[in-house]
């Protein structure tokens, strides 16, 4: 895993950033591919972040802030296709999920594309377990929210 030392994630600042994002974004999850107009959205709702090997984007993530009375929060790491099994989703996932518990996450969930086998299969592998499977509203791809209790960091 000689790339890992050059990896460093970034909060998106700026249009150029957010445009990045949304392209790693697009392209992990093309059903719920998302126009410059939703993706600023997002970024007024969420803590969006770029990740780089060097100079090269290699994925990025969201953490939706924590709700409710259980402080449910969301946090999805993404890498594009040509950059995984290297180490980078790890380091991704688990700035992401600092962030959820710097935040006060008493719950962390996820939401996995179904037919990202390789998704799904680094949850798991993460404690993560299967919540719902569900179709939206006309729509046809299956997706799957999957949980993880935190109690604490070094979990």
């Amino acid at each position: 895993m000689t790339d890992l030392p050059d990896l460093r994630t970034a909060p998106v600042e700026g249009d150029d950033m957010l445009e990045q994002w949304r392209l790693v974004h697009n392209a992990v999850v093309p059903p719920a591919a998302m126009s410059p107009a939703q993706a600023r959205v997002r970024r007024e709702r969420y803590l969006l972040a770029n990740a780089y090997a060097g100079d090269v984007l290699v994925g990025c993530s969201t953490v939706r802030p924590p709700l409710g009375e259980q402080r449910v929060a969301t946090v999805i790491a993404r890498v594009l296709p040509e950059f995984r099994r290297r180490g980078f989703g790890t380091v991704i996932y688990g700035n992401a999920l600092d962030r959820a518990r710097a935040l006060g996450a008493g719950v962390v969930e996820t939401c996995v594309l179904a037919a990202n086998g390789d998704g799904l299969r680094f949850a798991v592998r993460r404690g993560f377990e299967e919540v719902e499977r569900y179709v939206l509203d006309g729509e046809r791809d299956e997706w799957v929210d999957l949980r993880l209790l935190v109690t604490g960091p070094g979990d």
